[in-house]
C-alpha cells in the first residue's frame, strides 16, 4: 500500500512572510504524522526561502516518521544531509527565479555529478531518490546512478485539463512505475497532486510507494484545518474515500 509524505514546506512561507515564529512547521509536522502521514517532506533550497536549516534539525530531532530531504545536487546540500541524516533525500533541479520546482532532473547531463553524489549519500545510510520526468529513458539512465528509488514528476498530469491531454499524461506515468519496479527501483509520486487528481494514481497494485503531497494539504488545511485535510488525504491514499 501506498503512503502519504506530507511536505510542509508552505507553512514555513507562512511563517516568512512576518517573520514570526509561527506557523511551527515542526508543530504541523506532528499534526500530520498523528493524522495518517507516514512522512515528512521539506525542500531546503539554496536561498532558504521557505524551510530554515534549524527547521530540518528539529525535524530530525523530534519527528516519530520518516524525514524526506529534498535538495540540489551541490556540495553544500550534500554536508547538510550527511550531517542531519534524513531517511530519505531526493535530489531535484532548482532554479532561483522559479516558484516551485518546474521539472525533472537532466540526469543524462549531470550522470556523473549525480552518481558520485548517490554514490556518497548512499555510502551514509541516506536512501536516494531522482525526481525525474516520467520518460522510460529518464528511468533507464537513474538506475545507472545507483539510486535505490525514483520520483515521477506528475506536474505535467496534474496541470492537463481533463481529456485526452491528461488521459494521455496519466499513462506515460503508469507506464514509468511499471517500468521503474520492473528494473527493481522503488518508485515516488509527486508535484501538483490534489485531492481529485491524485485517485487515478490510487490503489492496491499501483507500484507508488510514496506520494509527496503538500500545497494541496496545506491549502486545504487554511479552511478546514490540518488534522483534517491531512486525514482526508491519507484516507484517498489508502482506498478508503
Amino acid at each position: 500500500m501506498s503512503r502519504l509524505f506530507v511536505n510542509i514546506d508552505h507553512v514555513a512561507t507562512i511563517r516568512n512572510q512576518r517573520g514570526t515564529v509561527y506557523p511551527d512547521p515542526i508543530e504541523a509536522a506532528h499534526i500530520c504524522e498523528m493524522n495518517g502521514a507516514e512522512g515528512i517532506t521539506v525542500h531546503l533550497r539554496e536561498d532558504r526561502r521557505h524551510i530554515k536549516d534549524h527547521d530540518v534539525e528539529k525535524l530530525r530531532e523530534s519527528l516519530n516518521s520518516i524525514l524526506n530531504l529534498e535538495m540540489a545536487a551541490t556540495d553544500e546540500m550534500i554536508r547538510i544531509a550527511k550531517k542531519i541524516k534524513p531517511e530519505i533525500t531526493c535530489i531535484v533541479p532548482e532554479k532561483r527565479e522559479e516558484l516551485t520546482t518546474e521539472g525533472g532532473l537532466n540526469v543524462n547531463k549531470y550522470f556523473d555529478k549525480i552518481k558520485a553524489l548517490v554514490d556518497e549519500l548512499q555510502g551514509n545510510g541516506i536512501e536516494v531518490s531522482l525526481f525525474i520526468e516520467p520518460d522510460l529513458d529518464h528511468i533507464d539512465i537513474a538506475k545507472k546512478t545507483g539510486a535505490v528509488a525514483v520520483e515521477i514528476h506528475t506536474g505535467s498530469y496534474a496541470n492537463s485539463s481533463i481529456g485526452e491531454k491528461r488521459d494521455n499524461e496519466l499513462s506515460k506515468i503508469m507506464l514509468s512505475i511499471k517500468h521503474a519496479n520492473s528494473l527493481g527501483l522503488k518508485c515516488n509520486a509527486g508535484h501538483g497532486l490534489d485531492y481529485f487528481n491524485v485517485r487515478p494514481l490510487v490503489g492496491q497494485h499501483n507500484g507508488i510507494s510514496e506520494f509527496n503531497i503538500g500545497h494541496s494539504i496545506i491549502s486545504r488545511a487554511v479552511l478546514d484545518g490540518l488534522a483534517k485535510a491531512t486525514k482526508d488525504m491519507t484516507d484517498i491514499i489508502r482506498g478508503l474515500a
